[in-house]
């Protein structure tokens, strides 16, 4: 298999993995919205939601990570004297709060699964932009190979959710 055939593996990887991530979590914000809602529409949408959250965890977040992790892997031991690389270890430090993140969102899944609600849905916002942060991160290190670059590009997408907070605040606080 040839490096950039492992690399277009690599990434076609990650971009599932974290679409994954950004729906799965968008689907526990809708599911625990729907536990507000009156029965029989309570079950319905619990129930879909959840059987929504279990396909896209085992068809797509699951597969798209162990892909993204074996031709990883591969590339780091098999083209290149990687480990010797500063920008590789801020990676794979971003890669540990990824897979830390991961299997988070599979305990909220069986959490939500077993009727119990972990989180508020102003909760689970705010956690879903935890894998934006980690995006931007791995993104500009990988693609920079500068760590400096890396933390730059994070507080830049701070600066700008930041700001974005604030704005919108005020938008739906000038609706009431």
């Amino acid at each position: 298999m040839t490096f950039f055939i492992l690399r277009a593996l690599h990434l076609i990887g990650v971009v599932c993995w974290f679409a994954g991530l950004f729906y799965l979590v968008r689907l526990f914000i809708y599911h625990v919205e729907a536990l507000d809602e009156a029965e029989p529409k309570r079950s319905i949408l619990a129930a879909q939601l959840g059987l929504m959250s279990r396909r896209l965890w085992y068809a797509i977040t699951v597969p798209a990570m162990i892909l993204t992790t074996v031709a990883g892997t591969w590339l780091m031991f098999g083209y290149h004297n990687l480990m010797q690389e500063p920008w590789l270890h801020v990676k794979l430090t971003f890669l540990a709060l990824l897979f830390g993140y991961h299997y988070d969102c599979g305990r909220i899944r069986k959490r939500l699964a077993a009727g119990e609600r972990p989180y508020s849905s102003r909760q689970l916002r705010i956690y879903n932009e935890v894998a934006t942060f980690l995006l931007v991160g791995i993104v500009f290190v990988a693609v920079s190979r500068n760590v400096g670059m890396a933390f730059k590009a994070l507080g830049g997408c701070a600066l700008v959710m930041g700001l974005l907070v604030l704005f919108l605040r005020k938008k739906l606080q000038g609706r009431k």
